[in-house]
């Protein structure tokens, strides 16, 4: 009897010692829960340069009438905004120039002209008067770039102390450094005399109808 009641107290044991075994393993397992799932992306875009160009252009600039009183003269005039756009994206800079442009029928200085059929034919007179190069200047008093479509670093207009825009060879009007003047900018507003032209009292009257004219070659170029 005693052997029996042994056999039934340790089966028992034995038993519940399991039960705690089980209950202790579903509990550490239990603390070990599955990681969170992640993943990784991207995100990317391609970048296609535009062009450098003028916007509005330097236009046709239609000078102050002179009228001799045998003295050399100096008549003001004003000059008219222009605009540039670098869509580029290079950031190389970029400049703007001007000179007297020579060729068949052009003249790089000021020469005699008939705009008209009225004084017979259009164009300029064979042997007519002229003025010497650097008659014409530009000076900058007022003006500056401004943002149009761009929040970048200004370009800079020359000009402060006068700039020849008859003259042979190119003169640098404004440029833009390097990652500089990238977007849209223009140069505005001009002073009321900006536009300067020098005449000398040897300067020849002209049949009706007639003017002194002369061919300005504006250039929008990469590099400050």
């Amino acid at each position: 009897m005693t052997r029996h009641d042994d056999v039934r107290g340790g089966a028992w044991t034995g038993r519940r010692q399991l039960l705690i075994i089980a209950a202790a393993c579903a509990g550490v397992l239990g603390t070990f829960a599955p990681a969170a799932a992640a993943t990784e992306t991207t995100a990317q875009f391609s970048v296609t340069g535009g062009s450098l160009s003028f916007v509005t252009p330097p236009t046709n600039m239609t000078l102050s009438a002179v009228t001799l009183n045998g003295k050399a003269q100096t008549t003001n005039s004003t000059m008219t905004a222009f605009s540039v756009q670098d869509a580029t994206g290079s950031g190389a800079g970029w400049k703007v120039e001007v000179k007297g442009e020579s060729g068949t029928e052009k003249s790089a200085v000021f020469k005699q002209y008939c705009p008209e059929a009225a004084c017979g034919t259009i164009g300029y007179v064979t042997s007519g008067s002229t003025l010497p190069a650097g008659s014409l200047s530009l000076y900058n008093t007022t003006a500056a770039f401004k943002e149009v479509e761009s929040t970048g670093t200004a370009p800079t207009l020359q000009c402060a102390s006068g700039c020849t825009l008859d003259g042979g060879s190119n003169t640098k009007i404004a440029s833009a450094a390097l990652n500089a003047g990238m977007g849209t900018w223009e140069a505005t507003p001009w002073a009321s005399g900006s536009l300067v032209l020098k005449t000398e009292s040897t300067l020849k009257a002209l049949p009706a109808h007639e003017i002194y004219r002369v061919n300005l070659l504006w250039t929008l170029a990469t590099a400050p």
